[in-house]
């Protein structure tokens, strides 16, 4: 069960915030456990390395808490970002929106948008498969040093016989060029605020992304909790991936057959019921920092 002390106005006592500070680290480390594991053996990880690469940032940064807006650390130094006020130091919410108002205003419309439409499942996780296609006859190296589970010239057979319905412009735009127009779909960045939608995984993993933009401005343990979300579906976004993902002991997702893509949906749907609420959490963090 997460914790949601920092999710709170108030003061808090300097035993009680470091605790919770020393808890969250302890979260983090065993989060990361995989991660820190491969980087000290000098391995990459397909799978766990995306977490820090796409969405770039270091396992340092992850075992930082903040309480997040309207709470006063009592026996707190002040640091980036905070400013002393009676009993302690707290957010200094003015300060921050001067320098990331712009981000704050961009990520609440993002997330309001997503989460005011339904989620549209069916997308059988496509996007992987249309990021290869015709790599080989193109001449082109595959985005993973991973084999493809069914070959080339069956990976592009899966493209081939399937809608392709992506709504998500980060994925699509690694869309191979033979894939692009094979999309039912044209998503850009401008129209991206009117095309997310809480079905897509991706859009689910980057509420991890959004937590990081908004820095000391979100409770820690809502961090933690979007980057618990982001890694579980990376996790099955590329087992339902066209690469062979068993060699760290993920099982496929085989969406090219009937069962595959009923598991594929029904993964779908129950991160779709963990992104939402992680939704709320976020617009109430962002809706604390107005004035």
């Amino acid at each position: 069960m997460t914790s949601t002390l920092g999710e709170r106005t108030g003061l808090l006592p300097s035993a009680t915030w470091r605790a919770a500070a020393a808890a969250h680290r302890a979260r983090a480390d065993a989060l990361t456990a995989v991660r820190r594991e491969a980087r000290a053996a000098g391995r990459k990880h397909a799978i766990e390395d995306f977490l820090f690469t796409y969405y770039p940032t270091r396992i340092s940064h992850l075992r930082r808490w903040h309480p997040g807006a309207g709470v006063v650390l009592a026996g707190a130094a002040a640091g980036r970002w905070y400013t002393r006020v009676l009993g302690g130091v707290t957010l200094d919410v003015e300060a921050f929106l001067a320098e990331r108002g712009d981000t704050v205003r961009y990520v609440r419309t993002l997330v309001a948008a997503t989460a005011s439409r339904p989620g549209t499942f069916g997308c059988f996780g496509l996007h992987e498969w249309a990021m290869v296609y015709r790599d080989k006859e193109a001449g082109r190296d595959h985005r993973h040093p991973l084999p493809l589970r069914l070959g080339h010239t069956g990976t592009d057979a899966v493209v081939e016989s399937h809608p392709v319905r992506c709504s998500h412009f980060d994925a699509y735009r690694f869309f191979t060029p033979e894939a692009r127009d094979r999309n039912a779909l044209r998503p850009t960045r401008a129209t991206q605020p009117a095309l997310e939608q809480p079905g897509c995984l991706h859009a689910n993993m980057d509420l991890y992304k959004w937590c990081l933009k908004l820095g000391p401005a979100v409770p820690g343990e809502l961090l933690l909790d979007t980057f618990e979300l982001a890694r579980d579906i990376r996790y099955t976004d590329m087992a339902a991936s066209p690469y062979d993902v068993s060699a760290y002991g993920v099982e496929p997702v085989a969406i090219e057959t009937p069962e595959g893509k009923a598991e594929y949906v029904r993964r779908q749907r129950g991160f779709a019921d963990r992104s939402a609420a992680l939704r709320d959490r976020l617009l109430t963090a962002c809706d604390a920092l107005r004035p």
